[in-house]
């Protein structure tokens, strides 16, 4: 199935309608079903209705159930995939309020424990200095004091000793001089200051480190527990919540950690670049 941006909320449907129509086709009420695929006959109605989104894993227990093979399978799990996709652009982003995508990313933190951070490119806002965040939103128009403010506000789960951070930088991302030297060098003390907090773990992949080519960079993204991954494109991001990418994703994460530096290293190498940064204000 081609992927388009727009046809990702007319696929949720889509699935809704095709698993009804063969649960109809197959003379099954929704209790029967159910009981065939392990599920309550609530789920099933909800997944109906479109009031839930089934995972792929659902969507197979329920073609299983219905006795569905063949192209039809096919399709179906095609939309259920598509289903579990959903693309944020930053167009609408910007006409709602750069600071309102902050309140959303705020309540998905509140929810998730364990964060995962692959960041190939620049440093992200939880690591930010207050003149990098303004730095990163420059290119945006009209007032970003709001969004400038809830970036900074949303540091503060950093400090939560039940969440567990992982963020790992290219040295590219590390050392890109998006705002002046000196700002910069701030942005690095403030890099290694985080690092030794305990519940975070910062790692640098230095520009020595040379993997296959299937390791190649491509992307930055996030993986928020087991439940979904947010990879960001250059005018918006791709929410993922289908196990297979999760998983993916999660696997790429740990190749890329394997060639990081963490700790003491870390902290000498951004102490190195600091140094570089501070010459250059001279």
């Amino acid at each position: 199935m081609t992927f388009e941006p727009e046809s990702l909320g007319q696929s949720r449907s889509d699935l809704a309608q095709a698993l009804r129509g063969e649960r109809k086709r197959a003379g099954l009420t929704q209790t029967r079903l159910a009981q065939r695929a392990n599920m309550s006959q609530t789920k099933i109605s909800n997944i109906e209705a479109r009031k839930l989104t089934p995972t792929l894993v659902d969507v197979e227990l329920i073609v299983d159930a219905l006795g569905v093979d063949g192209p039809v399978a096919t399709q179906i799990l095609a939309l259920a995939r598509t289903a579990n996709t959903e693309w944020q652009d930053d167009w609408a982003s910007q006409r709602r309020g750069l600071d309102k995508k902050q309140n959303e990313l705020a309540r998905l933190e509140a929810v998730t424990t364990e964060f995962r951070f692959f960041l190939p490119t620049m440093i992200t806002g939880l690591l930010a200095t207050p003149d990098y965040v303004r730095a990163s939103l420059a290119r945006n128009s009209g007032d970003m004091s709001k969004t400038v403010a809830k970036k900074l506000e949303r540091q503060q789960i950093l400090m939560d000793p039940s969440k567990h951070f992982t963020f790992l930088l290219t040295e590219q991302a590390v050392r890109w001089p998006l705002a002046s030297p000196i700002a910069m060098a701030m942005q690095l003390d403030r890099l290694v200051s985080v690092s030794r907090i305990p519940n975070v773990r910062l790692g640098v992949i230095p520009l020595g480190i040379v993997g296959p080519v299937s390791e190649t960079p491509l992307s930055v993204f996030t993986v928020y527990d087991r439940r979904m991954v947010q990879v960001e494109t250059h005018t918006g991001a791709l929410i993922l919540r289908d196990h297979r990418d999760v998983s993916t994703y999660r696997e790429d994460f740990e190749r890329y950690e394997s060639h990081a530096v963490f700790g003491e290293a870390c902290r000498s190498l951004l102490d190195d670049w600091v140094s570089v940064f501070t010459r250059q204000r001279k």
